[in-house]
């Protein structure tokens, strides 16, 4: 918006006055128009059917803006995933706005376009949402927290107990590749290299996957952490053992050179367009074929299998065919990842 040019989000944007209503209006009102959202001070929604699935994310990225997408995309793909890993179809989005005093309104204003594009995407409506402004120092650009609703679909049962000896472990695609991209957007290595971000709403693949089967225990987006951590996590939370292959994990050769270069795994890289899913092997073929359908997916592979073995541990077979003990992660990974 030309309107928008040299001016920044002041103090007086947060009071609730004249200046709140011009900034409700000219930015969030303006793209988040739609039937369910309101100016009251809750939405009124009809419930859907059957169970629902309500999930809550916060999103700090730093920096705000990189390589395939920027922290409103993020918080739109963050909350609409993590429904969709129940099983759940995004229905309802509300989101809320912390703004440092000063922060640059046509920055605002793409982040806020990348929310409505994406929501638009995934299928969801953005029904409410607050704004506050702290002073400048109190907060690092814009902060933005958002609380999604969905339906979960009949006979669809998932969760990261429900692990099983035997089951296929499938990747959704190349892994790693959002905080590659983070990582090399702050600049601290001076390394440069043509990684974009995987950021992306998922439903759709979910959609295909559960059209194909519902024989499915698991399903988990890999963002903070990467894959490596969602494995340790559902071991843990199962009871079973882990077992990889790694020349079956796809890594782009740019992510795979980084990470070369700073002696980093690839598996511990935050993804947020990237699923893990867990199913009876049976159902790994017919999984696979269903995901490379989709814009998201289509480098789907299946990585490894759950074990009774080593309960608690994720072992990898090298490309060599020996086998190793994934070290489990720990301290700070990447901060401020999502």
């Amino acid at each position: 918006m030309s309107s928008l040019k040299d001016k920044t989000v002041t103090m007086a944007h947060g009071a609730g006055g004249r200046q709140t209503s011009e900034l409700i209006d000219q930015i969030f009102a303006a793209h988040f128009a739609n039937p369910d959202l309101t100016a009251d001070d809750a939405a009124v929604l009809t419930p859907p059917a059957g169970k629902m699935a309500v999930s809550t994310d916060g999103f700090i990225v730093s920096p705000a803006f990189f390589p395939g997408g920027n922290i409103g995309k993020l918080s739109i793909c963050g909350t609409v995933n993590d429904l969709a890993c129940m099983g759940a179809k995004p229905l309802y989005l509300t989101c809320a706005f912390v703004i440092e005093e000063g922060f640059p309104m046509e920055k605002l204003e793409e982040i806020v376009s990348a929310m409505e594009k994406t929501a638009a995407e995934a299928g969801v409506h953005i029904v409410s949402g607050d704004t506050k402004v702290a002073g400048k120092g109190q907060v690092d650009g814009v902060f933005i927290t958002t609380t999604g609703m969905g339906q979960i679909e009949d006979g669809v049962n998932v969760g990261g107990t429900l692990a099983q000896p035997g089951d296929a472990i499938i990747v959704t695609g190349d892994v790693g590749r959002h905080g590659c991209t983070i990582l090399l957007a702050r600049e601290d290595f001076g390394i440069d290299a043509d990684v974009t971000s995987d950021c992306a709403p998922l439903w759709g693949a979910v959609k295909e996957v559960l059209d194909a089967t519902h024989n499915i225990h698991v399903i988990r987006d890999a963002t903070r952490g990467g894959v490596g951590t969602v494995l340790y996590e559902i071991a843990g939370q199962s009871n079973v053992g882990i077992r990889l292959d790694a020349a079956a994990v796809p890594v782009a050769p740019e992510v795979k050179g980084v990470c070369g270069m700073l002696g980093l795994e690839p598996l511990y890289l935050a993804c947020e367009g990237r699923m893990v899913i867990m199913a009876p092997k049976e159902e790994a073929g017919r999984i696979v074929e269903a995901l490379r359908k989709c814009p998201y997916s289509r480098d789907a592979a299946i990585i490894g299998e759950v074990t009774e073995e080593q309960s608690g541990k994720v072992v990898m077979t090298t490309e060599i065919g020996t086998q190793a003990l994934l070290p489990q992660p720990g301290g700070e990974l990447l901060p401020r990842i999502c």
